[in-house]
């Protein structure tokens, strides 16, 4: 049977192409963090001359000669199909290098080039708009990108929609048609949820969260908590951005941002839980595996599942702040040491439609992303202009939730995806939403005591559980199969629904 170890030329040139895109991603992560504004053309030109480099290397003749010692470059089949030939590991990784390859292949390395500056030009262009609460700031660099985005789309093919074709991007097989009877299934249990919460008599109330935190003390806290969860600070490292986010050079180095607002406790809080869940992600992939798909994440879906999980399967739950409420106190005790727990587990899980999607509550999130998913489905359809996405926001921020932002900065403007290039990103986040219940459903069935553990501040053996479940796997399995694996089922949104059901009734029980 043939191993890892017959593709070790392969695994060799692949890791060489990594080292390059990881080179990238320091200089992205740097871009977002600490580079001084000016920086930003100079860094347009260096992270599209590396990328530049890195997509040749990838679609190279060597590379070719190399797969196609192995598989037949038009279908992707291995030339040897007999299952006996080759071990799981060589077969998942053949496998997904060739999609990869056949993927990339299709992109010119000129396109590649202009794809990586515009859209490194346009994120310092972005932090000033919404800086400035000004869409029209933005609005030529926004237009550029999507007419690079229905190029890609153009290179990459597709049998439906344009929209596909970047969707498979993060979501590997998904189409915008298995995506929208999703969202309609949803809002057919959301709205109903949601308009029952608007009646309640007497809801939580969340003002204590937005008195003054001193934000030193915020991120102390966040700390505390990301150690707890087993995110390992000598392999990582968290810093402040306008939008929070994680980003992996290797498992041995994986980082995260969170933002602090003096007024707003729960912003760098969940913030910090949210992205502490993608990074424990990023390092619990196997290091050997580093450069190979066996060594990256399955898709973004099950990523954000990850954060999910932790941020509000975990981080809003009672059993966690049976544990974690007294340090808070401690931590802010002119603020909540006169504040009881279950009033405090109301603030935090309160359900108000509002305008910012990183801090929408668990019900009313998906429909921030319906929101996202209709419109940049609409753009690279071309049934949206640009100077319309504005106008369109406030048209379903008022159908969907009931509100219209005032500011832009707080509509288009709010999010840093389409800067980043990245459209067909914000359905997964639905997706992970989904995923994350039904995982953890699953770890409570196969750890009995973990709510017991959860409240006593144990929270490794949750984080042993997805390291074991699903994080050293990679792109070993596809995600359905994966899912599979874990659960025993497919991707089931019941389960979701049950849990906002059971939330609902648990905080609005009058």
């Amino acid at each position: 049977m043939k191993t890892l170890e017959t593709l070790k030329e392969l695994t060799s040139f692949l890791l060489e192409i990594q080292h390059i895109s990881s080179a990238a991603a320091v200089l992205s992560w740097d871009q977002e963090t600490y580079m001084p504004p000016g920086g930003a053309e100079a860094r347009a030109d260096q992270l599209a001359t590396l990328q530049g480099i890195a997509h040749q290397q990838f679609i190279s003749p060597k590379m070719e000669n190399l797969l196609s010692q192995w598989i037949d470059l038009k279908t992707g089949a291995l030339l040897e199909n007999a299952d006996e030939a080759w071990d799981l590991q060589s077969k998942a990784l053949l496998r997904e290098t060739w999609r990869d390859y056949s993927k990339a292949k299709k992109l010119p390395l000129d396109f590649v080039k202009r794809m990586e500056k515009e859209t490194s030009l346009a994120l310092q262009v972005w932090v000033e708009a919404r800086e400035k609460n000004n869409y029209s700031l933005f609005k030529s660099h926004l237009s550029t990108i999507i007419k690079l985005k229905k190029e890609e789309s153009d290179y990459r093919g597709y049998t439906e929609s344009p929209y596909d074709a970047l969707l498979d991007t993060y979501e590997p097989g998904t189409k915008a048609s298995q995506i929208a009877p999703l969202f309609d299934s949803l809002k057919k249990s959301i709205l109903p949820l949601l308009e029952k919460v608007r009646q309640a008599a007497h809801p939580p109330k969340d003002e204590i969260l937005f008195v003054s935190y001193q934000p030193d003390r915020q991120l102390e806290f966040g700390h505390k908590v990301l150690k707890a969860m087993g995110y390992d600070f000598s392999r990582g490292r968290q810093d402040l951005s306008h939008h929070p986010f994680t980003t992996s050079f290797h498992p041995t180095d994986v980082r995260i941002t969170t933002r602090i607002f003096e007024k707003g406790l729960p912003s760098a809080l969940f913030g910090s839980i949210h992205e502490g869940g993608h990074a424990l992600y990023d390092q619990g992939l196997d290091p050997k595996f580093f450069g190979t798909p066996l060594g990256e994440f399955l898709s973004l879906g099950i990523h954000e599942s990850q954060s999910r999980l932790w941020e509000n399967c975990v981080g809003r739950s009672k059993s966690f702040w049976k544990f974690f409420f007294p340090y808070l106190q401690n931590t802010f005790p002119d603020q909540l040491s006169k504040i009881d727990l279950q009033t405090f587990y109301g603030a935090i899980n309160l359900i108000k439609p509002s305008l910012i999607r990183v801090e929408a509550d668990e019900l009313t999130y998906n429909l921030h992303i319906l929101l996202r998913f209709e419109i940049e489905k609409e753009v690279i359809e071309g049934n949206l202009e640009v100077n319309e996405i504005p106008s369109a926001w406030n048209s379903r921020m008022k159908t969907y939730l009931g509100i219209v932002p005032e500011k832009e900065s707080e509509g288009p403007l709010q999010d840093i995806h389409w800067a980043h290039g990245s459209f067909g990103y914000f359905p997964t986040y639905t997706l992970g939403n989904l995923y994350s219940v039904q995982f953890f459903n699953q770890a409570k069935k196969e750890l009995p005591d973990l709510l017991d553990q959860i409240e006593k501040g144990n929270l490794l053996p949750l984080k042993k559980w997805l390291n074991q479940k699903i994080h050293c796997w990679g792109r070993t399995f596809p995600t359905e199969e994966l899912v599979r694996r874990v659960t025993g089922e497919p991707l089931n949104p019941s389960y979701f629904i049950r849990y906002l059901e059971e939330k609902v009734k648990e905080i609005y029980h009058d």
